[in-house]
């Protein structure tokens, strides 16, 4: 069984995406308590939050993305972007990495924190 891996920009992207829908799910809700108007300011304000919210990801995962690496993927061979040691591509979700002492090992995220750094803690 294979495993399905995914691009760390595009899992942020898609976080972002459902606190849009999400913020205009919980207006929408608040609109069934009209009668109260305390009620449906507070819907009204956590769901305009969410989507203040999703701006502020956007523009972080955004940041992000102007300084990651942008290499040709070795299977669909379209352009893709890495974010840390290791990363998948964005079309295919082909594992990828450009740390030679990864390449040949299983494809594990955990690789990207910083105890899997040499000379990091774990190795002292």
């Amino acid at each position: 069984m294979a495993v399905k891996y995914s691009n760390k920009i595009n899992r942020i992207r898609t976080f972002a995406l459902m606190m849009v829908f999400g913020g205009i799910i919980i207006m929408y809700v608040g609109l069934f308590f009209q009668t109260s108007q305390l009620i449906m300011t507070i819907f009204m304000l956590l769901g305009f939050l969410a989507v203040i919210g999703s701006s502020v990801v956007y523009f972080w995962i955004g940041m992000l993305s102007s300084r990651a690496v942008i290499v040709t993927c070795p299977t669909c061979e379209k352009q893709t972007k890495i974010l840390g040691r290791v990363d998948a591509c964005m079309h295919c979700d082909e594992p990828l990495t450009l740390d030679k002492t990864l390449e040949g090992k299983d494809f594990d995220e955990e690789y990207n924190k910083v105890k899997h750094f040499e000379g990091g803690p774990k190795d002292q």
